[in-house]
């Protein structure tokens, strides 16, 4: 994992949990691309995510914070973000960002209030 401790699995068992105990609960969740991912691992992740009714989903671009950490194995264009975006709002999501500077903060206020 790029981000240690993370577990691709116990996240989702999270999310399953959120909505089975508290259903009106707003979930939402991140990626960071260009670590070597295909656009369908990226669709499916997201099909795994609309399966567990996540609200909200960010995308954005991995960027090396510096040389101890990975190397961006590439960057997205604004077309494929723009794809990735589409794809999410077809599977569900309720709000969606995505593009190169995304972060899960990005807009959190609005990303909310969106929904409501």
């Amino acid at each position: 994992a790029v981000r240690s401790g993370a577990r691709y699995e116990r996240t989702l068992r999270l999310l399953d949990n959120a909505k089975k105990f508290s259903p009106g609960m707003v979930t939402k969740s991140g990626l960071m691309v260009g670590l070597g991912e295909t656009m369908t691992e990226l669709v499916d992740v997201f099909r795994e995510l609309a399966v567990r009714q996540v609200d909200i989903l960010t995308v954005g671009q991995y960027l090396r914070p510096s040389r101890d950490h990975l190397p961006i194995a590439r960057f997205y264009t604004p077309e494929e973000f723009h794809y990735l975006k589409e794809e999410a709002m077809r599977l569900g999501f309720r709000h969606v960002e995505s593009g190169p500077l995304v972060r899960s903060s990005y807009h959190a206020h609005e990303q909310a209030d969106s929904i409501r």
